[in-house]
């Protein structure tokens, strides 16, 4: 926990994502939300946050105990704006900070805690993810547009979410959603000590669905 220098005691969780367009700041004590705040922006969250961790922040006052990050996958300049923020107040605030995969909360104040999100992987591939009991069974898959095809009929017994601004693929019975700060919070509040000091030992990077991308350099 950096060095023992995490001195938050606090009950209060504070939960944020920027992976898509819509971001939101959540602040949860025991079961009683006490702030849910969205913010807009298509191309970067760097101004729009202040404002709303600064509510989130007055509202947690001196009982922050928590913060917890979405890491997507998602836009890797948001997710990478939410880490850099969460980190930054873990610092100041002397509390721990974790990473929890976007994925896992789609629908905030949703009861379903089994579900397959997916998305547009690009290069006409497709992924998804099965959540189950509120936990990643498995790692992310992308396959090509007829295996996913065949995995929704597969899994049709289970509702199926995505963060796209139109269903991947056309398929039918996707519910388009968004990211929950709030269910992150929630998620975040029920870590247990052994789970929390596992995540807080990780370092905190957003979800790939595939390796980065890097161009080598020209040897003139």
């Amino acid at each position: 926990m950096a060095g023992g220098l995490f001195m938050g005691m606090g009950s209060c969780v504070l939960a944020m994502d920027t992976s898509t367009a819509r971001g939101e700041v959540a602040v949860v004590r025991g079961g009683e939300t006490l702030l849910v705040a969205g913010f807009e922006s298509e191309r970067s969250h760097n101004a729009q946050m202040f404002s709303p961790l600064r509510e989130a922040l007055e509202a947690a006052g001196d009982d922050l105990g928590l913060i917890v990050v979405g890491t997507g996958p998602g836009s890797y300049t948001g997710v990478r704006i939410g880490i850099a923020a969460a980190q930054g107040l873990a610092w100041s605030r002397g509390v721990p900070v974790v990473g929890i995969s976007s994925l896992l909360a789609p629908v905030s104040g949703s009861d379903k805690a089994s579900f397959v999100m997916c998305g547009d992987a690009r290069r006409g591939l497709f992924y998804w993810a099965r959540v189950v009991d509120g936990a990643m069974v498995g790692e992310i898959e992308s396959v090509p547009e007829a295996e996913f095809r065949a995995k929704r009929a597969e899994l049709s017994e289970v509702p199926w979410f995505s963060f796209e601004s139109k269903v991947p693929g056309g398929l039918e019975g996707v519910e388009l959603a968004r990211p929950s700060a709030l269910s992150l919070a929630r998620l975040g509040r029920k870590l247990g000590e052994g789970e929390k000091g596992r995540l807080t030992a990780q370092v905190l990077e957003p979800v790939y669905l595939s390796a980065p991308f890097v161009t080598a350099k020209k040897v003139s």
